[in-house]
């Protein structure tokens, strides 16, 4: 294979993990945004969290949220808990790592709120133990997994929403979040401004 036809393959991959997420994601994604709104009608803010690659689009979806997506219009309440490094660095250095959302939920977060957690496994365990944190707060939880949806899939409670890619590349799982994400920013602007 021509390093043009492996280019070509990745294009390919992604259109078929995004036709395949068609098919079974729409529901959810708009259940999601339906959550949202109703948490941002009701004073609330939404709070997202994910590692690596997630923490991107936990970072990504905060900013479309506060500053805009495609239409002009007042910033929503949403904050990534991934970009404060001090806190991260001391929470990971005083307790463990495990604990750097849980401790920024349970300090930042109330009923009403909105925990937008994101991983591609399903298996992080700090942001398993967010998501912990957000139950205990009354917190409604709104995940973004893939494969079979790992431990986070599991632990989610009634009303938590899952919206789980049919796929298991971690490369597809982030080239869908990140058009699910889109999908919820122009449902939330929608609704809310439209």
């Amino acid at each position: 294979m021509t390093e043009i036809d492996r280019i070509r393959a990745h294009f390919d991959d992604s259109i078929a993990a995004k036709r395949r997420a068609s098919e079974v994601l729409p529901q959810a994604i708009a259940a999601a945004a339906a959550a949202i709104c109703a948490s941002l009608q009701q004073g609330g803010k939404i709070m997202s969290c994910g590692n690596g690659g997630s923490a991107g689009d936990a970072q990504h979806f905060s900013a479309e949220l506060l500053n805009r997506f495609e239409r002009e219009r007042p910033g929503l309440a949403a904050c990534a808990l991934s970009t404060d490094t001090s806190t991260l660095t001391s929470i990971a250095n005083d307790y463990a790592y495990e604990q750097v959302f849980s401790k920024q939920v349970l300090a930042l977060g109330k009923p009403g709120d909105c925990l937008l957690a994101i991983s591609t496994s399903g298996n992080s365990p700090n942001v398993t133990r967010a998501i912990e944190a957000a139950h205990e707060k009354d917190i409604r939880v709104i995940a973004l997994t893939g494969r079979d949806g790992g431990e986070i899939g599991r632990s989610l409670a009634d009303p938590d929403i899952e919206i789980r890619v049919p796929d298991e590349r971690t490369a597809r799982i982030q080239e869908v979040h990140l058009v699910v994400l889109h999908c919820l920013c122009d449902s939330i602007d929608e609704t809310l401004f439209g």
